[in-house]
């Protein structure tokens, strides 16, 4: 990640969780991140029994700690740190991704993801949190945690599972997919660019069974193939890493192959 220190954040609360098996995770994966980078885990919020609510209702429930993780991103950037998280839940962008946007416009948010969350509270089916989560940073809506990032600096990668009007979305507003497949890393490093790239990601972007997660989706990402595309990206410039939508339910999960994976990014 070059030669900016990191500044490790563990996202420890609710953030549209429908269970709570992603707050039981974190804690662990930011555990396991703190001992390889020999770091301190920065705690936002603490863990609390998932609502399972409709958006709005999980929104408001945390907002407090949203907008926490904001003034944390703005502090780490303020001090050219470099911000490396675990986010539990993928609606925690809604507070990163504007910040990330504000302070290097120059960079893309590479998407790693099988969904690609770009529904808005009057499009969603699902009333879920976490199915807006890349829309109101791209301004889609306004979630109250700002906005900036333009549609040409978002780069979907490994999205399978689109809703109807999503994939209006996404076919109107000039965002770039990069499917499963084949030459993966080649073709994500095409679509970069050259730009300096923050990655988020969804565990579910996995072939399923990798790792525990909410959703499986067919036809993942391998982590052999991540590791690839790790490794290319980290020849270039890498703003910052978040890590969201990994599960467990007893604690003893082993977040080994998933951390080597994505050991380039890390530095």
């Amino acid at each position: 990640m070059g030669t900016h220190s990191i500044a490790l954040t563990h996202y420890a609360g609710r953030a549209g969780d429908r269970n709570d098996r992603a707050m039981i995770a974190s804690h662990l994966l930011a555990g396991a991140l703190s001992v390889r980078l020999g770091t301190f885990a920065y705690a936002i919020g603490s863990r609390r029994p998932a609502a399972a609510q409709p958006w709005d209702v999980e929104l408001k429930l945390a907002r407090a700690d949203l907008l926490a993780m904001s003034r944390r991103y703005e502090s780490v950037f303020g001090q050219g740190a470099r911000p490396v998280s675990v986010i539990g839940r993928c609606a925690v962008a809604l507070a990163t991704l504007p910040v990330v946007a504000a302070h290097r416009p120059d960079a893309v948010v590479v998407w790693f993801d099988a969904h690609a969350d770009v529904n808005t509270p009057e499009s969603t089916t699902s009333d879920y949190l976490g199915g807006l989560a890349l829309s109101g940073p791209l301004g889609l809506w306004d979630s109250g945690l700002g906005s900036g990032l333009a549609a040409d600096k978002a780069i979907l990668v490994g999205v399978r599972d689109v809703d109807p009007l999503e994939r209006g979305t996404i076919d109107s507003s000039g965002l770039t997919e990069v499917l499963p497949g084949p030459d993966l890393a080649r073709r994500v490093v095409s679509a970069v660019k050259g730009r300096p790239v923050y990655v988020h990601i969804d565990c579910d972007v996995l072939e399923p069974g990798t790792v525990p997660t909410e959703y499986r989706v067919p036809g993942g990402v391998t982590l052999a193939e991540l590791r690839e595309v790790a490794e290319a990206l980290a020849e270039g410039e890498v703003v910052g890493l978040e890590i969201g939508e990994f599960e467990s339910e007893t604690g003893d999960e082993d977040f080994v192959s998933l951390l080597d994976a994505l050991a380039p990014l890390l530095g």
